[in-house]
């Protein structure tokens, strides 16, 4: 398919000056130099050749050019829509994000596929607005709701000994580790070298399990802590010694656990009566269904 145009004088000479410019850009002077060969009556073969271009190029440009002149010459590129953030377009967004579930199944959204399901939007678009509002659907928190209707009095109690602690007293935060597993690798660790990582052995023997008891002190940040063979109601109880007696004689001890069943045991109350400076509040209900 073979084309011919008609110049001006004028356009002939600026299609000339961007041909021959040494400083100008590389495609303006080749969209140029078609033109001026498209004048010259060049079949679109011998184009081709000449500037290493296909069919689909000579086409492009010369219907561009015949359509608006020299104008039609400059790149075009779509990119992606202009959208501008309002009100109601970060309300959509939003919406979107808290309201609605992806439909590919996938488990939160991302900024990408919010962006193609409210459209007309840039991802960064997407994550500006989450970063403004504090969102984050890749996260994901755990709570348990308690069933004890003392729960908020009591809850308010522990929280009054966090944040205003009695002046000459000691508040101690217990908790225990069970079923630590001791384990021993019956291959030796080969060392860090050069092109490869440290390498442990898969086999190894168990020594059986140990129990961690930690007490925290939350003024001064002192952690007592206690390894047991059995996690029991004695072994606790034998931890809550340790800590009176890490103390000063007849300074009051706050101790604050949750409700394991070794911590409400008959040993334990005689424990606390049996220690007066112990206030009892060792345990906070958090009954679960």
């Amino acid at each position: 398919m073979d084309t011919a145009i008609k110049l001006t004088k004028g356009e002939r000479l600026e299609l000339n000056k961007r041909a021959t410019s040494r400083s100008g850009r590389a495609d303006d002077a080749r969209r140029a130099r078609l033109v001026l060969f498209l004048q010259e009556g060049l079949s679109w073969a011998e184009i081709g050749k000449r500037l290493a271009c296909n069919d689909a190029f000579i086409s492009r440009w010369s219907k561009r050019f015949c359509a608006e002149g020299l104008s039609g010459l400059y790149s075009r590129h779509a990119g992606q829509p202009a959208s501008k953030l309002d009100a109601r377009l970060e309300a959509k967004i939003l919406t979107y994000t808290t309201k609605r579930q992806p439909l590919d199944g996938s488990t939160h959204w991302s900024t990408r596929k919010l962006a193609m399901e409210v459209g007309g939007v840039s991802h960064m678009m997407v994550a500006r607005v989450w970063a403004k509002h504090g969102l984050k659907p890749h996260r994901l928190e755990r709570y348990l709701a308690s069933n004890d209707p003392d729960f908020e009095t009591k809850a308010a109690d522990i929280i009054g000994l966090y944040l205003n602690p009695p002046a000459h007293a000691a508040v101690f935060c217990v908790d225990e580790k069970t079923a630590i597993q001791a384990l021993d690798r019956l291959d030796p660790v080969l060392p860090l070298s050069p092109g490869r990582a440290e390498r442990h052995g898969f086999e190894y023997y168990r020594h059986g399990t140990l129990s961690l008891y930690a007490a925290f002190n939350t003024k001064t940040g002192e952690v007592l802590g206690k390894t047991a063979q059995r996690h029991t109601s004695a072994e606790f109880v034998a931890f809550l010694a340790d800590i009176v007696a890490h103390q000063p004689r007849n300074k009051d001890i706050h101790v604050i656990a949750d409700n394991l069943s070794a911590h409400k045991t008959q040993r334990v109350e005689a424990f606390l009566s049996e220690h007066p400076n112990v206030q009892g509040r060792t345990v906070v209900r958090q009954d679960r269904a």
